[in-house]
């Protein structure tokens, strides 16, 4: 029998805390997806109450999930299991229980202009996860605009295989705009077959990675990036991006159908990706499409991470 995962939420919520006042820091051990889970606890309605820490009545976790009812502060939600995580483009992710590191962040944000959040949110996570002062080549890609990559082979032909996946959505909550960013990151070897992006995990890189040790090593470094992108926009992220850019001077194809082809010239200042075709230079936004490296015709579309 597998020992229980050791979380050490309480001393991940006084490390974060600071950085985010009112932050509540949770675990639940199953949860179908926890990008849901807190865009419906932002959309509650309850009738004024003098204790602010309160059960809610109807939650995707779990009927008697006890913490505030609706509100709009911070929150950490980590699911030990994610039963129906979502991906971008109505994709399926798989996942097995204890083999993925999957948790959503919800917090009120303002940017000037939100191009690029997840283009930072995944430098942040991919210089979190790979030793600052590790030598020799990258290994953490990022494939615009939110998977993370495993680099294969020193050289750079071949592209690596799928890590990880970020999505991000908003809802507005009264005259306040939350963000959840939901983060899936694989950390141990499963036998998933069929995987157009292949598969890669934590263990890779560090034998010993768990998914609390993951959520350790990403949680702060996520909370200051989405602070300073708040504040300066995806410009600070832009070196580091471009040093990680796995897509960059390789041919690829997007779903947009007057730019079905052409070759990836990195991104703009607002982190679009630049295509360039025999028509010329063109860019493409985050969330208008779905890019992916030629892997052939018949590659099924299936993803291996779970996501949020």
């Amino acid at each position: 029998m597998n020992e229980p995962l050791q979380w050490g939420a309480e001393s991940l919520w006084q490390q974060l805390e600071p950085l985010l006042p009112g932050l509540s820091v949770e675990v639940v051990a199953r949860s179908a997806s926890t990008n849901t889970a807190l865009l419906e606890r932002a959309r509650v309605r309850v009738e004024p109450a003098t204790d602010e820490l309160v059960q809610v009545r109807k939650s995707v976790e779990s009927a008697a999930f006890g913490r505030r009812a609706a509100d709009v502060q911070p929150c950490l939600l980590v699911a030990e299991h994610q039963t129906g995580g979502r991906g971008r483009m109505g994709r399926v992710w798989q996942a097995a229980a204890g083999a993925s590191l999957t948790f959503s962040l919800s917090l009120p944000m303002n940017p000037s202009d939100w191009s690029g959040l997840s283009l930072a949110v995944g430098v942040a996570l991919a210089d979190a996860l790979e030793s600052p002062g590790a030598t020799g080549p990258v290994r953490i890609g990022l494939k615009w605009p939110n998977d993370l990559w495993l680099m294969d082979g020193a050289d750079g032909a071949t592209p690596g295989r799928k890590l990880g996946g970020i999505l991000i959505e908003t809802v507005m909550a009264g005259s306040t705009r939350l963000a959840v960013v939901g983060i899936g990151l694989n950390v141990l070897p499963q036998p998933l077959e069929e995987l157009s992006s292949g598969y890669a995990c934590l263990q890779e890189l560090n034998t010993a990675a768990s998914a609390p040790w993951a959520l350790v090593q990403v949680s702060a470094p996520l909370v200051r990036a989405l602070r300073d992108f708040e504040r300066h926009g995806f410009a600070p992220f832009a070196e580091q991006f471009a040093a990680r850019d796995l897509l960059r001077g390789r041919a690829i194809t997007t779903s947009q159908a007057n730019l079905r082809e052409g070759v990836a010239q990195g991104v703009s200042a607002a982190g679009a990706l630049r295509v360039q075709t025999d028509s010329g230079l063109h860019e493409v936004s985050s969330g208008e499409v779905s890019v992916r490296l030629d892997r052939g015709p018949d590659a099924p579309d299936t993803e291996s991470p779970a996501s949020c």
